[in-house]
């Protein structure tokens, strides 16, 4: 659109009445949410972008795709984006992407997120794996200073296996063992005064210091 037809009709919100207001904001809110996505995608990878394929750090912009920049790279020629190669490639929908986060922090079940999102539930569970596997590595290299650890144990679980060393059991369970045995997952969990954050799953049973 053209810079004087935008202001034209920009001059316009004015005279919408409050029902009128509430149908632009609902249409521009996907808009704004794919703005804000793609915004936070290109902060994030600017300071280290280079090519996924031989790491060159020289490249130029190469049009647009999907919502992203895509680049080429000046050594190999390879063309790529800022999602390239991440657990984040290839899927859909970015500009619900941010809205689906609040309802992972809200702990919101697949489809309860599915439906509050507005897209399918196979949808919701394809993201749900895909960030976490990306957040597994978002911890600090080490702790610094006073560090306070502690323990927690969870029924050991093999939901999503091809194959189980164990009979299977229904909606998680009870340990068939008192107190604390094999069959519960181990949890270590440490944080120093910054805040800075490391857990780690340890084994099954009781912590052992080796």
């Amino acid at each position: 659109m053209k810079a004087p037809k935008f202001e034209e009709l920009f001059a316009q919100l004015a005279l919408l009445n409050q029902p009128q207001r509430q149908q632009v904001l609902a249409a521009l809110h996907p808009a704004a949410g794919l703005d804000r996505v793609v915004a936070l995608i290109d902060e994030i990878r600017s300071k280290g972008r280079c090519c996924p394929d031989c790491g060159c750090e020289h490249c130029h912009r190469h049009g647009q795709a999907n919502d992203l920049q895509r680049y080429r790279c000046c050594a190999c020629g390879r063309t790529f984006n800022d999602l390239t190669g991440t657990p984040l490639a290839r899927l859909r929908h970015k500009g619900k992407w941010l809205e689906y986060l609040e309802t992972v922090l809200d702990s919101r079940t697949v489809r309860s997120a599915a439906k509050r999102v507005g897209v399918h539930h196979n949808t919701t569970f394809r993201w749900r794996h895909r960030f976490l596997d990306r957040v597994k590595d978002d911890r600090p290299e080490r702790l610094i200073g006073i560090v306070e650890a502690d323990e927690t144990f969870l029924l050991e679980s093999q939901k999503g296996s091809r194959k189980l060393d164990r009979p299977p059991r229904k909606r998680g369970g009870r340990a068939a063992l008192r107190g604390i045995s094999h069959h519960l997952d181990c949890i270590l969990v440490a944080r120093d005064r910054s805040g800075q954050t490391i857990d780690a799953i340890t084994g099954r049973g009781a912590l052992k210091v080796t």
